[in-house]
């Protein structure tokens, strides 16, 4: 069987993460793939295999070029595969052989007031897109599949395939480590991430006494956000309580994670939430909003949770946690550690693709 699959956002966030963890177990299997996307991105995943092809196209995904000056040759050269899969939302016109899509999330008509109403129609009409020309479509929690099943009428089947840890990770020597006086927040400054909610109950508790820095993994400047209110308070902190730590490495970001004393995930809305899985295998504790998709996700894990938006209940959890297990590195047991992997995710899409 050959496989068309569209990697252009293979450097993405969220997209790119699952794209480049599921993409070596997929070519390691007996088919043909032709990857379409930035070739020089694409060729370390490839070189030593001799079942893919890779063409190049540097078109942006959801784009009018994508929609209405797409690459004859491409069409072609897809649709002379056995089926065309995107690792998002996005089906460019003129496929003709079975498509398959994952759905990470389906926040826009979850969370209206992140977008504009042209903005909620444009990103409704992909969506819907994705609903009328997927065979079957994957999703990363049994949360988005509930979402994603109401808003297409239960039309077509949802295959839940969790999201995973990235094998880099797994790498680092916890045991060696010294925790530093700093709290971590991955993420944007968008209202559903909730870094307003961490900024109030951070500044409670430094007034209680609090003597920690937070870290924002990201460069503000290149942020964008409806969440203004955030952004205000930010534009006047002082950089040595709150930082903004720019751009990281793989490496970096594993160190960061790695000696945090604690990581918090204080988002009003995710698909999966990477974030705490992360922290956990570097060995940092996560304090998490109790919203439905961290309940499922993490439950047994040893995680905490606050309630999603309240940050005096945030503040408390912060100060019992710093002040009560100062410097303690996690060890997850090696049960939650392979509960989520790019394999098993990876075996699961090739199971609905293929049948095999």
């Amino acid at each position: 069987m050959t496989i068309s699959i569209d990697c252009r956002m293979i450097d993405s966030s969220g997209v790119g993460v699952y794209l480049r963890g599921c993409l070596p177990y997929l070519l390691d299997s007996p088919n043909s793939f032709v990857l379409f996307g930035d070739s020089k991105k694409l060729t370390p995943f490839t070189d030593s295999r001799q079942n893919s092809e890779i063409l190049n196209c540097t078109i942006k995904p959801f784009s009018v070029h994508e929609l209405f000056f797409f690459p004859g040759y491409l069409k072609k050269k897809i649709n002379q595969t056995d089926l065309f899969y995107s690792p998002y939302f996005n089906i460019p016109p003129g496929i003709t052989v079975p498509v398959y899509t994952t759905i990470h999330d389906i926040i826009f008509p979850d969370m209206p007031e992140l977008t504009s109403r042209t903005g909620l129609a444009l990103r409704m009409w992909f969506y819907r897109r994705a609903f009328r020309f997927s065979e079957k479509i994957f999703t990363v929690s049994n949360f988005s599949k509930s979402r994603i099943e109401y808003y297409s009428n239960n039309t077509k089947p949802v295959i839940v395939t969790y999201s995973a840890i990235q094998p880099y990770l797994l790498e680092g020597q916890k045991e060696k480590v010294n925790k530093k006086k700093y709290i971590l927040f991955i993420g944007n400054i968008k209202k559903h991430k909730g870094l307003w909610c961490l900024l109030d109950a951070f500044f409670q508790a430094r007034d209680e006494g609090l003597a920690y820095r937070l870290l924002i993994i990201g460069n503000k400047d290149n942020f964008r956000s409806q969440d203004t209110e955030s952004l205000r308070k930010l534009d006047s902190i002082d950089a040595s309580i709150v930082e903004f730590t720019g751009s990281v490495s793989n490496k970096q970001l594993m160190e960061l994670l790695t000696n945090a004393a604690l990581l918090v995930q204080p988002s009003l809305y995710e698909g999966f939430g990477l974030p705490p899985l992360e922290a956990m295998i570097c060995g940092t504790t996560p304090l998490l909003s109790d919203i439905p998709v961290f309940k499922e996700i993490y439950d047994g894990f040893p995680v905490t949770f606050f309630r999603t938006g309240d940050s005096r209940d945030l503040k408390d959890k912060l100060m019992t946690l710093l002040f009560n297990k100062k410097g303690e590195i996690l060890v997850l047991p090696e049960h939650l550690a392979a509960k989520y992997t790019f394999k098993k995710t990876a075996s699961v899409i090739l199971q609905e693709l293929t049948g095999i």
